[in-house]
């Protein structure tokens, strides 16, 4: 009887902790993402907005906005042809975000126009001035590809 009463209580205290430490866990809300965000290399800063509940992100500052001739930096890496006179300024880079909760919000993609390929994303939120953003090949999890982390900014 000593046993059992001893097993309970620790079974108790076990649950009683676990529920302790999830309340300890920050809690986010879904649009604790929108604003303005500069990225890790500090060259752009995208604006994330809500649209119809889904996530989205454009450029609305860079660094160097035009090229060495003076025009606008335009999308000339990307690999469809009719898209590559588009402006870098104003690009919608994130798309589709869906928050479940938590602090993640997945289901999107980023595009890189650095390089002008797009990459399925996950987008976890550090704290309200920090967010990880993986942009990754294949599953998540598996290592194939790379986080940055952005920070809160204003325009």
């Amino acid at each position: 009887m000593k046993r059992s009463l001893s097993y309970v209580l620790l079974i108790i205290t076990g649950l009683t902790l676990s529920l302790y430490g999830k309340g300890l866990a920050q809690s986010y809300n879904r649009d604790d993402i929108l604003g303005i965000w500069l990225n890790e290399e500090k060259d752009a800063k995208v604006e994330i907005i809500r649209t119809d509940g889904k996530y989205y992100g454009k450029i609305v500052w860079l660094k160097e906005p035009n090229e060495d001739n003076g025009l606008p930096k335009i999308d000339d890496e990307n690999p469809d042809k009719s898209l590559q006179k588009r402006p870098i300024m104003g690009l919608e880079i994130l798309k589709g975000f869906t928050f479940y909760g938590g602090d993640t919000w997945e289901d999107g993609t980023i595009y890189d126009p650095k390089n002008g390929k797009t990459y399925k994303c996950i987008i976890t939120i550090k704290s309200h001035e920090l967010l990880h953003i993986r942009g990754y090949i294949g599953r998540a999890w598996m290592g194939l590809g790379r986080t940055t982390e952005w920070i809160r900014t204003v325009l």
